[in-house]
């Protein structure tokens, strides 16, 4: 059995849209970035928390992972309310950024860890759309401050890489480690 070690409701709906069957697991762990920690290994290690953070029989496959936005080496995490979300769509405005997800996958001795990164640009926002999105409340659990998937996803011009990456976990590169754990 996969156990997923996440509460994203996002990460969920993923999985279960790519078929593979799991169920849904976690405790919480702190999220901060260490000082000078480089975005991909911050991702990589509080996914692989998460995923040690689960106690789950040795026969099941645990799955944690974190995602993270970045703009010229800031790190964009969690909006902390209204202000820091429009803040951060300022900064995003008319910008390209990269979201990285980190995973780690814990079965029995194995341990795999892997992360994915997607280009994500976005076209020029005014005032008033930041304003009208903030209201929304869709930004409030989300890295970056949008969710690609919903209301935000009119402000996106152009994405390179994995779009379910961008929505909180890379199903391709899950699955092509779990085939590689399960010999499937």
């Amino acid at each position: 059995m996969l156990i997923l070690a996440s509460a994203s409701p996002r990460r969920h709906e993923l999985l279960l849209a790519a078929g593979i069957s799991h169920i849904v697991r976690f405790t919480t762990v702190q999220e901060t970035r260490l000082e000078k920690e480089p975005p991909l290994e911050y991702v990589k290690r509080v996914a692989e928390e998460k995923a040690r953070a689960i106690h789950a029989p040795e026969d099941d496959i645990v799955l944690g992972a974190d995602t993270t936005v970045c703009l010229d080496g800031e790190v964009l995490g969690k909006p902390t309310g209204t202000e820091d979300a429009a803040r951060m769509l300022r900064l995003l405005s008319g910008r390209d950024h990269w979201v990285h997800t980190g995973i780690c996958l814990l079965w029995k001795d194995s341990r795999i860890i892997d992360s994915a990164t997607t280009k994500v640009s976005f076209m020029p926002l005014t005032k008033r759309e930041i304003e009208e999105y903030t209201r929304s409340g869709e930004p409030f659990d989300k890295a970056g401050a949008y969710a690609i998937q919903g209301l935000a996803s009119r402000f996106v011009s152009g994405i390179e890489g994995c779009y379910h990456n961008v929505v909180g976990l890379p199903v391709s590169l899950v699955y092509q480690h779990l085939k590689a754990l399960c010999g499937a």
